[in-house]
C-alpha cells in the first residue's frame, strides 16, 4: 500500500474550531468533497491532535486552501501544537457563522455545519454541510499540496 499512497499529492488545508472561547487549528490532508447533491465534504482530523478535541464539542468548523507560497502558514498549523500555544495571535481572523474561526489571508475558503461524524481508524471524519464560503478576489495560484509541506514536522506526533 505504500507504493499507492506514496504517489498521492492532496491538497493540504488548515481546519479551524471554536468552542467556549476556545480556538484550534491544524493542517489536514485528508480532505475531500464526499457527496455532489447536497454538496458535502469531509475532513479527517486525529484523535490525538488538539483541534480534534475542540471540533468534537464544535458546530461548524471552517476549512481553508492555502496558496503554495503560504508555507509559514501551513508550518504553523501544522508543526505547533495549540496545546502549547495560540497560533491565532500569529495570523489575522474573524469570526464566521456560527462562531467559526476564518483565517483572513487563505485563498478560499468554507465553513461548515457538522453533519456526522465518522470514525476511520486514527483519523475520526467530520462530515460538513457548507453554509457560508468565500474567496481571495482573483487568485489562481498553486495551492499548497502535500509535496510542498513534507518538510513540517507534526506538532504532535502520529503515534
Amino acid at each position: 500500500m505504500d507504493e499507492f499512497i506514496g504517489l498521492l499529492n492532496p491538497d493540504m488545508c488548515v481546519v479551524t474550531a471554536a468552542v467556549g472561547g476556545e480556538r484550534a487549528g491544524c493542517l489536514v490532508g485528508f480532505a475531500s468533497q464526499c457527496s455532489i447533491r447536497p454538496v458535502r465534504f469531509v475532513v479527517w482530523l486525529s484523535e490525538v491532535n488538539h483541534t480534534f478535541r475542540v471540533a468534537r464539542s464544535a458546530q461548524v468548523l471552517a476549512v481553508h486552501l492555502l496558496a503554495r507560497e503560504q508555507h509559514a502558514l501551513a508550518e504553523l498549523f501544522g508543526g505547533h501544537t495549540g496545546d502549547q500555544e495560540d497560533k491565532f495571535r500569529y495570523v489575522p481572523w474573524r469570526e464566521g457563522h456560527g462562531g467559526a474561526v476564518v483565517l483572513q489571508d487563505a485563498p478560499a475558503w468554507f465553513v461548515g455545519r457538522i453533519v456526522t461524524r465518522v470514525g476511520g481508524g486514527d483519523h475520526i471524519g467530520f462530515v460538513l454541510d457548507p453554509v457560508e464560503w468565500g474567496e481571495r478576489k482573483g487568485y489562481r495560484g498553486a495551492l499548497l499540496r502535500l509535496d510542498d509541506a513534507r518538510t513540517i514536522s507534526p506538532g504532535h506526533p502520529v503515534d
